[in-house]
């Protein structure tokens, strides 16, 4: 019996979803984990596998399509069936068939409904006023049309939409914003009022909100205004790690970065204060038996914080050929939805940028994140003396739900025992 596929809510709470590409031709015979096709979220990029075998007789949405969860893709056909199942198929889903119904004959009753025709997609529909909606009742409409329309500040209580039941859908609301666009405004006519006095006025630009800037504003805000952070600072003397680092990037070739050093020295403290590697659930506690560490990655538009698993058990050199490769597939948007789940730390370093401190935001549902500034010349105090050093400023920044402040300050003293004492990483 044919079936419909709908486009997967691929990342939690999200409206809608770009279709990139499909990875199986029109006609062609499925197996279940076949992927079917790429999915564009947010964020990262997604298989999304077939969960029923057959054949895929009918594809719904074009490669770069944006449409919301929920909304008819595909579909799927078993041995014998026909068009027509297709089309009782797609019709039971609320979809739009591919052939058009025949128009109906007027009836010589005046007291007779007569249904109005329904346009295909690939017919050339041209936009009319809407007609009203019906008064007193509920106005039937998907969260994003809402969430748009208010955006807009469009009224959508007189508009009959063309979806099931007089369902307002994505398309009415651009087509209303079409006619918006296209249509001249009408001048305001006010009472003279005196000018000011005009010293200058800045020009600017506005550039829309992609996807990803709105998931990082939608994220951290959560973060900031759901979960209570606390900080705890540290200086750390790198003196012997700016030596052991440049003693190992001689012998080996490698380039190794601080920030690589950093990364080993928070999971060898996660693996010292296990207490401190865990995340807060509504039920429990989750304790974690490995270091699965998030590196915060600046790309075009935004921020991604690809996860290295098990850090603790990794040399230097393969930190920095795991940072190096999850970096480079998120600059060039090509990471996966796995490979920035999970994790319990973060660590997001703008040393290499000369900022010398800065708090950071938590990742949730990770516990800790730690900012970290550059290796700068400073005055410090040894055996009594003023001397020249470089300190490295650290800042933790924790959820105090699952963590408190002795457990963050504990954390704390042994990751500056393994910056300030670089060899214990290497043992």
């Amino acid at each position: 019996m044919a079936s419909v596929i709908r486009m997967p809510e691929v990342l939690a709470g999200a409206a809608e979803a770009v279709l990139s590409k499909w990875m199986i031709d029109e006609g062609q015979d499925v197996a279940v984990g076949d992927i079917l096709a790429e999915i564009e979220t947010e964020k990262a990029n997604v298989d999304y596998q077939a969960e029923e075998p057959g054949k895929l007789a009918r594809v719904l949405i074009q490669p770069g399509q944006t449409v919301e969860v929920g909304t008819p893709i595909a579909v799927f056909a078993a041995a014998g069936d026909t068009d027509k199942d297709i089309e009782a198929a797609l019709a039971a889903a609320g979809g739009e068939s591919a052939s058009p119904p025949a128009a109906p004959t007027p009836s010589a009753n005046a007291g007779e409904s007569i249904p109005a025709p329904v346009a295909t997609p690939e017919e050339t529909v041209a936009v009319e006023t809407p007609a009203p909606a019906p008064s007193g009742g509920r106005i039937s409409m998907s969260p994003l049309v809402r969430k748009r329309a208010r955006e807009s500040g469009i009224d959508l209580s007189q508009v009959r939409g063309t979806g099931p039941g007089g369902r307002i859908v994505k398309k009415d609301l651009e087509a209303l914003l079409s006619q918006a666009v296209s249509a001249p405004a009408t001048p305001q006519v006010s009472p003279p009022t005196p000018a000011p006095t005009v010293f200058g006025s800045a020009g600017y630009t506005d550039r829309p909100h992609t996807g990803m800037r709105r998931a990082v504003a939608r994220r951290l805000t959560e973060s900031k205004t759901t979960v209570p952070h606390f900080y705890v600072t540290a200086d750390c003397r790198v003196e012997k790690l700016l030596e052991a680092r440049a003693q190992m990037n001689e012998a080996t070739g490698i380039k190794i970065s601080v920030n690589d050093w950093v990364m080993k020295a928070v999971a060898a403290a996660l693996m010292e204060v296990p207490d401190a590697n865990v995340i807060w659930t509504d039920d429990a506690l989750r304790y974690f038996d490995r270091a699965d560490i998030a590196v915060a990655v600046a790309v075009e538009g935004g921020l991604l914080t690809p996860v290295l698993r098990g850090v603790e058990s990794m040399s230097l050199t393969q930190i920095n050929a795991e940072v190096t490769r999850l970096a480079t597939k998120a600059r060039e948007g090509k990471i996966s939805q796995p490979e920035i789940e999970g994790g319990s730390f973060s660590v997001s370093n703008l040393g290499m940028y000369g900022t010398d401190a800065f708090q950071a935001i938590l990742n949730p549902p990770q516990s800790g994140i730690l900012a970290v500034g550059a290796a700068r010349e400073a005055a410090v105090v040894e055996d009594g003396q003023l001397v020249a050093g470089r300190v490295m400023t650290v800042n933790l920044s924790a959820d105090h739900r699952a963590v408190d402040g002795a457990l963050a300050a504990q954390w704390m003293t042994a990751f500056r025992h393994y910056i300030e004492n670089p060899l214990a990483l290497l043992a």
